[in-house]
């Protein structure tokens, strides 16, 4: 189905953004990361994880609701370990935190080889493949894994929701090879519940087997979702179930009462976890034919897609090619609906809303 795209300038998608979570009372910093982290989403075409889904998830569990705290300071718990961080987030906004979460590793990294932070009582950090991305980018392996701010996904064999989306998402360096980094990036539902918002917003049916209405029956109509399906049957339920005891060993509590009514003496937020490795910290230097590192992550991509396999795609390949298009049109893009849930936003904080008459469209 083919779409019409108008182009937003950068400068004026993140002035609508900072301006829309300081009026919600963040600070400037978390108001300028949150606002730099969704054009790097849209950048790449993360429709269901940009500015839109981070106000609205900030709106339905956020700032309103006391799910997230603005200006909320970090707190680093005294660990015997060098390279692993465990934080209390206080409810600080998740993009500023996992932000600053990722920079420590990496830094860990640099001296130690691996870095880890493990992050309790945080608020949702949106497209995790955006932070591995960022982090690949600069020559690192890098992972993160949350679990979800709500329970909204059935068990393998269960009929109600118990389980986050729990996304997993991994960075690899590959982009002196590909000319962009894999990045290994899903939700452990057969879709993200921002793309069942994405697809309400757009007029557009669910595949099927992806999600129930209130009665537990399959549906496509993403305007009766009450629940999601985890994909692979008992596989992506597993991976689903890593977030929930990775959390539960870090401090998380019950996964079916994050983001629900107030419960006494219970924790009710997500938690994250990342983890980047420095590329030389597991070389062998056992390269063969005299091929070294690099030369090694070539060959075994070439293998991979040789053999009849050319047309196969690599993760992050698409997300590279999105990247490309929006550098091609000069600027973010949008349809016409995202456009007015925009200038629903920019109503609420007393921005200039945008006329489409004066964004030019996708050539």
């Amino acid at each position: 189905m083919s779409e019409t795209f108008y182009v937003v300038p950068v400068d004026q998608h993140n002035r609508l953004v900072k301006a829309a979570y300081q009026h919600r009372g963040y600070d400037e910093a978390e108001a300028k990361a949150a606002a730099e982290f969704a054009a790097h989403a849209s950048t790449h075409g993360i429709r269901t994880h940009n500015a839109l889904k981070a106000l609205h998830l900030d709106h339905l569990f956020g700032s309103g609701s006391s799910g997230c705290v603005p200006g909320a300071k970090i707190e680093k718990v005294s660990s015997r370990f060098a390279a692993a961080q465990t934080w209390n987030a206080n409810k600080k906004l998740g993009q500023a935190v996992a932000t600053e979460a990722m920079q420590a590793c990496t830094e860990m990294a640099d001296t130690y080889g691996v870095g880890i932070v493990a992050v309790d009582q945080a608020f949702h950090y949106l497209w995790g493949g955006g932070y591995v991305m960022e982090a690949a980018q600069k020559g690192y392996l890098a992972y993160t894994n949350c679990t979800a701010a709500l329970a909204e996904v059935v068990p393998f064999m269960g009929k109600a929701p118990t389980l986050g989306t729990n996304p997993h998402s991994w960075g690899f360096p590959t982009t002196e090879q590909l000319g962009y980094p894999i990045v290994i990036d899903w939700a452990t539902s057969v879709v993200a519940m921002g793309r069942v918002q994405q697809l309400a917003r757009e007029g557009q049916e669910l595949p099927p087997n992806a999600a129930v209405d209130e009665n537990g029956d399959i549906t496509t109509d993403p305007k009766k979702v009450k629940a999601l399906v985890p994909f692979g049957a008992h596989k992506g339920y597993g991976l689903s179930l890593i977030n929930e005891i990775v959390a539960a060993f870090t401090g998380g509590s019950l996964p079916t009462l994050r983001c629900r009514d107030y419960v006494a003496e219970e924790k009710q937020t997500p938690n994250f976890f990342f983890q980047v490795i420095h590329p030389e910290a597991i070389s062998s230097g056992a390269f063969v034919k005299g091929r070294n590192q690099q030369g090694n992550i070539k060959a075994v991509l070439d293998d991979i897609l040789g053999h009849g396999n050319e047309k196969c795609i690599l993760p992050g390949q698409i997300e590279a090619a999105a990247a490309k298009r929006t550098k091609a049109a000069g600027g973010l893009l949008f349809s016409a609906a995202e456009i007015e849930g925009f200038n629903e936003l920019a109503t609420e904080c007393g921005q200039p809303t945008w006329d489409l008459s004066s964004l030019k469209l996708e050539s």
